[in-house]
């Protein structure tokens, strides 16, 4: 089990990271649009720059729901991969069986 405070840590990433999106999609859409001036895409960089730090997306990590784990996830489940594990022997996991041979 993950600390709890890493797991509220990267909760407050995901909220800023969707309440920042619209505002980062447009900036960085203005940095690269060759038609504007060098001084607005430079002012726009800026102000891209002036953002919080964690309101960026690349900065979530993926965590399991379950555990908190942060190695060994599925991005599918969104689960680590003991708790897949566990989960689908159980058949908690809808068309997902343990392999035997």
């Amino acid at each position: 089990m993950a600390k709890t405070s890493i797991v509220e840590r990267n909760k407050k990433r995901e909220r800023m990271a969707a309440r920042y999106r619209a505002k980062r999609e447009r900036l960085k859409a203005m940095t690269s649009n060759q038609k504007l001036s060098p001084e607005e895409r430079f002012a726009a960089q800026l102000k891209l720059a002036q953002l919080p730090r964690n309101s960026s997306p690349n900065r979530v990590r993926l965590r399991c729901e379950l555990t908190g784990r942060s190695r060994g996830n599925y991005r599918k489940f969104k689960l680590c991969r003991m708790q897949l594990r566990d989960l689908a022997s159980l058949g908690q996991i809808p068309g997902m069986v343990k392999s035997s041979w």
